[in-house]
């Protein structure tokens, strides 16, 4: 079983190094980068498959029995999360061979791509809060490098502006597992969920709300989203898709594993505040993507929108609406890497992602137009899309919570998501074409390396709406292990220290 928990991470490391080694060789770079995503991927199934037919798994590192040595765990939370970020890593590596291939650091985009996914599967699978803290600083320094490599001005300025903030955020975490370690003498998460509960009240509610402004910068929500905006629409196609897949999703699976391991929401004394915060992101960020005219910077705002549903679930604290953002993460990531990746191919084909500069590509490319539709209606909720069943989810327990105007927000949301996916599908695809904007025809292959990971992506959407009901069944799993993690901490602990 160790070797399935380490493998994610170990593989995405060494495949940086062999990367950055044969760098200057693109068809060894991309044959190396490939293959490692695949297997990367074929060892998070199986990870998951056992964690699904045993329960919770944990290996300690060095000899070292937990709560004193590094450990990595895997219930049915991370271990999902693993799973779609390999997914996630696959569809983008090949999607860059043909997003990126001109760029004169194509060897290092493929190297740092999978120091990312390596901080990524890290920080899912950590059982110790400062290990947790050392994944986000390989995460953030991972992006900055994708950021400024062949950057331009505005690519260099959002780039600065992103690692300002999150090194606010990343400060803040430090100083927050220091008071922690010197309240409870422990950094692993399990131990501390027993631990923490002996804290003085005060020293609680301090701790608390020092990981919870440290994780909402990360996570991009109200009011600490400016980053988010300021610099995704600057980026690479190939790149901005896995960071609107993985980055913020990672703040929110720390909010949720701080949240209910460590100081549950429920008697933290700030459960109203995130309640608050979880609305006002979901309407800060779909009026920020209404006023919009360009197609990646509407996506940008919109990932904060949906973030809100993500908060909103972990906010109201009960089994059906975890169960719903947990679902609706995994819809999330799918649908806003797969639009990123489909807005990238239009800008392309036709040179930009500005509205009023594009037009009739339904006409050219109707199997494209097609392939927008679906995540586009996903996100804004239509049913049966995958969408629909986690807005659903967190809408119907806030109902049956009475928080009416959550849901009034939710649901107030969800229409204005729908007017800007319809603006673009109207802008972009049906309008005529501007007698300036000439498509560029592009070669088989580039063509089929385009295509294959925005068809993977719709197809999962469509099985994940389609066929909900296993999904759900394990977003349910998952809640009830977060809520109740007494299998977690014997995976870890094994009954006691």
């Amino acid at each position: 079983m160790s070797v399935w928990l380490t493998l994610p991470v170990a593989v995405s490391v060494l495949t940086a190094a062999l990367v950055f080694f044969t760098r200057h060789q693109a068809r060894t770079v991309e044959c190396i980068s490939g293959i490692s995503a695949l297997f990367t991927l074929l060892g998070s199934v199986i990870l998951l498959t056992n964690v699904i037919q045993q329960g919770p798994q944990a290996v300690a590192f060095g000899q070292w029995v937990a709560p004193f040595g590094i450990v990595f765990v895997a219930d049915f939370l991370s271990a999902a999360m693993v799973t779609i970020t390999a997914i996630v890593g696959v569809v983008s590596v090949f999607y860059a061979m043909a997003d990126l291939r001109s760029k004169p650091s194509y060897g290092l985009f493929h190297a740092l791509m999978h120091v990312l996914l390596a901080g990524v599967y890290g920080a899912f699978l950590t059982g110790d809060i400062f290990n947790l803290y050392v994944w986000f600083e390989v995460m953030l320094i991972a992006s900055f490098g994708l950021m400024v490599l062949d950057a331009e001005r505005d690519q260099v300025d959002g780039a600065v502006k992103y690692v300002m903030l999150n090194l606010i955020s990343t400060l803040t975490f430090l100083l927050a597992i220091g008071l922690l370690y010197g309240a409870t003498g422990t950094l692993n998460l399990a131990d501390l969920h027993v631990k923490a509960a002996e804290i003085a009240p005060e020293t609680k509610a301090l701790l608390a709300v020092l990981f919870l402004f440290g994780f909402a910068i990360k996570s991009a929500l109200f009011p600490l989203f400016a980053w988010l905006p300021a610099s995704y629409h600057t980026l690479p196609s190939g790149v901005v898709a896995l960071f609107a897949a993985l980055l913020t999703k990672v703040g929110i699976y720390a909010l949720m594993r701080v949240f209910t391991l460590v100081f549950p929401l429920a008697d933290s004394g700030w459960q109203p505040v995130m309640l608050w915060v979880a609305g006002l992101t979901m309407l800060t960020g779909v009026l920020g993507a209404a006023s919009q005219f360009n197609v990646k910077k509407i996506l940008s705002f919109h990932i904060i929108s949906q973030i809100g549903y993500m908060v909103m679930g972990l906010a109201l604290y009960t089994p059906l609406a975890l169960a719903g953002a947990i679902f609706y993460i995994v819809h999330h990531i799918i649908v806003k890497a797969n639009l990123f990746l489909i807005g990238g191919l239009v800008e392309r084909k036709y040179g930009t992602s500005e509205l009023s500069r594009l037009g009739g590509v339904y006409k050219s490319a109707p199997l494209l137009a097609f392939l927008f539709i679906i995540p586009a209606f996903s996100l804004a909720g239509f049913p049966p899309l995958s969408g629909f069943w986690g807005k659903f989810l967190v809408i119907k327990d806030s109902l049956q919570t009475e928080h009416y105007w959550l849901a009034g927000v939710a649901l107030f949301v969800g229409l204005l998501t729908v007017f800007s996916m319809t603006k673009i599908w109207s802008e972009v695809f049906w309008k005529a074409r501007p007698e300036k904007t000439e498509a560029i025809a592009l070669p088989k292959q580039t063509r089929l390396l385009y295509y294959v990971p925005i068809v993977t992506l719709t197809s999962m959407t469509l099985v994940i709406g389609f066929a909900a009901e296993p999904f759900f069944q394990f977003a349910v799993g998952a809640a009830e292990q977060l809520l109740d993690p007494s299998a977690y901490i014997h995976a870890v602990l094994g009954g006691g220290v």
